[in-house]
């Protein structure tokens, strides 16, 4: 379907609206889960819902098929997920996680996002840590999008994020910034060792493929190590790391609870075709 404005369609309908879903309207449609068109197409959306229950957000027209491939298997491994713990429906389906290094124009990528999905922001103590802050939220709020802060708690209260993503070394802070701030997300890097304390709503499992930046130099679980540690982890947990267009379909039936990435993000959704 060929329209420039956001699509909601569902079992027995489509509607179309000129202007992108507020945050809030993505909330809603992401608490009661995602399913892409494929599974529509197949039949495997949840038989107990009756028709019309079941929303799919489309991309409009104008997006990449990279772009498309990811969004699909990023709210299908969400809704899986959340018919096995309710908690992951009440989670974004994607992550784009930024680096000062490798994506210097974040703000770019976080305004074509689909609503309902997130950006980490990692300023990693750049000198305009707080200026960039402030245009990615400017951004994600217009998007319908999260906007979470990576380590540090005075950033993300300066920009007034929606959470905090903590390091792997740092998540025993999570109860700490509960009691501080309840109405904040928190999620933690991992790693693949024992995971990290409780009090965060989900855990991103790095490297899951080769890949680049800090986990270059880190060996890949694989997806079946993947999906042994998505197991017993206790809580949600999204994969990071390699995660290419053409390698997301290896995560099928993994447990995760969506998709992480960098630069894969940053090259499908940083430019709108025509």
């Amino acid at each position: 379907m060929a329209s420039g404005g956001w699509v909601l369609e569902t079992a027995v309908r489509t509607t179309v609206s000129g202007s992108r879903p507020t945050s809030r309207q993505a909330s809603a449609i992401r608490a009661r889960t995602t399913a892409s068109l494929s599974e529509i197409a197949a039949g495997s959306v949840d038989g107990d819902a009756e028709a019309g229950e079941e929303e799919v957000m489309i991309l409009p027209a104008g997006y990449s098929d990279d772009a498309r491939m990811i969004w699909d298997a990023a709210t299908a491994l969400n809704r899986a997920a959340a018919a096995v713990s309710p908690a992951a429906a009440r989670l974004p389906p994607l992550l784009f996680f930024t680096d000062p290094a490798r994506t210097p124009r974040p703000w770019e990528t976080a305004a074509r996002l689909p609503p309902g999905s997130a950006v980490v922001y990692r300023a990693f103590g750049a000198d305009q840590a707080l200026e960039i802050g402030l245009r990615l939220r400017a951004v994600t709020r217009e998007a319908g999008v999260e906007l979470l802060v990576g380590k540090d708690a005075d950033l993300a209260d300066a920009v007034s994020a929606d959470g905090l993503h903590l390091p792997e070394r740092e998540a025993d802070r999570a109860a700490d910034e509960r009691r501080r701030r309840p109405d904040w997300r928190l999620t933690a890097a991992w790693h693949g060792a024992e995971p990290p304390a409780s009090g965060v709503e989900a855990l991103i499992l790095s490297p899951i493929f080769p890949a680049g930046g800090a986990s270059a130099t880190k060996p890949a679980l694989g997806a079946a190590a993947f999906k042994t540690l998505v197991e017993r982890a206790g809580v949600p947990v999204y994969a990071l790391g390699g995660l290419r267009p053409d390698r997301v379909a290896l995560l099928t039936g993994s447990g995760a609870c969506g998709l992480a990435a960098v630069e894969t993000i940053q090259s499908a959704f940083g430019g709108v075709r025509t």
